[in-house]
């Protein structure tokens, strides 16, 4: 455990409803059984990623937008959420 973790701090956050859009483009070496299983390709991928380009992923193009939303375009689930944060928010 890092006895120097950073303390949370939730004061005075402004949170919103974005939208996310990633497009990548890349080669990688992989074995063929995980290219079957849609989920576990997905979590390799993202490892992948996150540790950046090697001798087994190369990346060819990748490009990120997140823009505003209105939170009413949210899920239920989503919206309740967004009730929480800023209801803590107005306790501290």
């Amino acid at each position: 455990m890092n006895s120097k973790a950073l303390p949370c701090q939730v004061n005075n956050i402004d949170v919103s409803v974005y939208e996310c859009e990633i497009h990548l483009k890349f080669r990688m070496i992989e074995e063929k059984s995980i290219l079957s299983d849609r989920d576990q390709l997905l979590q390799v991928l993202l490892e992948a990623l996150t540790e950046g380009s090697d001798e087994f992923l190369e990346t060819l193009h990748a490009s990120v937008k997140a823009q505003e939303v209105s939170e009413f375009k949210a899920s239920p689930q989503m919206r309740r959420q967004l009730m929480r944060l800023r209801n803590t928010e107005a306790n501290q």
